[in-house]
């Protein structure tokens, strides 16, 4: 088999096209797969997990034994890539790419198929992206995240701000804002960050979330400006944008990327994975990525990870609650 060439994997591959085998995993006995593993995606191709997913199967593929291949299930904002993990046999050959809106916000919104925190076995954490809340650049009202706040509270729910839609991350962000800073914005949804961003460019609303690879030149022409991130330190893509703890308001929502398998996978197979992704995390291809995007690594292992999307799905529904 031949080498997927690295331009092809980032631009999103069809949906069946595997991750070649490369080399066999190094070590001796223990549980090892048996036939391809499925990798799940719950966004479309081309789409930003689907990088990802793509660019660490290619990194790992020199230390599995057998090959990757990237599964696309998109809608739902990720849910039915994770139904459909959830009810996977949990026999190590089916992972899923969680960490955003299906395991940390939108279990909080509404009833879904499955248990964010126990349909799932944690694996390793990948990334974890920043969230930048923006205002227009040239001819914008705000220049900082304080008039924003005092201006919401001056005129209670007439600071508009744009999400990827309701019950995403980046709608639950400004809840979470809302809840810690005492104000009140009103919510306009779109269909993610892209139509978000046109929304602030248009001035039709006065503030949006975007990631950290959704700003790309706006940024640099001025069009539309960082005011905070909602992270626990600053971003290393943008660091003169102070976080929200250093403003005064605890909340941190990052878009957390990483492996998980269904609930019942063993501590074999979990080692195994974790170990073998780890790897490919230290490899010049994914080094690269992250280099690209402005962002540091994001591993944390199968415990650490699953902590950190429990936390934030508990404050964001202590939000719900509370509002």
């Amino acid at each position: 088999m031949t080498r997927i060439h690295r331009r092809a994997a980032l631009g999103g591959l069809a949906a069946s096209l595997a991750v070649p085998h490369l080399s066999r995993a190094q070590g001796g006995g223990g549980w090892q797969p048996t036939r391809p593993i499925q990798l799940i995606a719950g966004f479309a191709p081309g789409g930003g997990s689907d990088v990802i997913a793509r660019t660490i199967a290619e990194a790992t593929a020199p230390f599995m034994p057998q090959p990757m291949i990237v599964v696309n299930r998109p809608g739902a904002g990720g849910a039915l890539a994770a139904e459909q993990v959830a009810r996977a046999a949990p026999d190590g050959h089916t992972l899923l790419l969680a960490g955003g809106s299906e395991s940390t916000s939108i279990p909080a919104h509404r009833e879904v198929p499955y248990d964010p925190k126990r349909s799932f076995r944690a694996v390793i954490r990948l990334t974890r992206h920043p969230h930048f809340i923006c205002v227009r650049g040239k001819g914008g009202r705000f220049g900082d995240m304080r008039q924003v706040v005092e201006a919401a509270r001056a005129e209670p729910g007439r600071i508009t701000h744009g999400s990827a839609g309701a019950g995403t991350l980046s709608h639950s962000l400004f809840m979470l804002l809302e809840q810690r800073a005492r104000v009140e914005f009103l919510h306009v949804p779109y269909t993610g960050g892209g139509p978000v961003a046109q929304a602030l460019l248009a001035g039709q609303i006065d503030l949006g979330v975007q990631a950290s690879d959704e700003l790309g030149g706006l940024v640099a022409s001025g069009d539309i400006r960082p005011i905070a991130v909602a992270s626990a330190e600053r971003a290393l893509s943008q660091p003169e944008v102070p976080t929200l703890r250093e403003l005064g308001w605890d909340v941190v929502a990052d878009n957390q990327k990483g492996w998980v398998g269904p609930a019942g996978m063993s501590d074999e197979m979990v080692a195994y994975h974790h170990d073998r992704f780890r790897q490919g995390m230290g490899t010049p291809t994914w080094r690269r990525f992250l280099e690209r995007l402005g962002e540091a690594d994001g591993y944390a292992d199968g415990p650490g990870f699953q902590l950190a999307m429990d936390t934030l799905l508990d404050n964001v529904r202590g939000a719900l609650r509370r509002g």
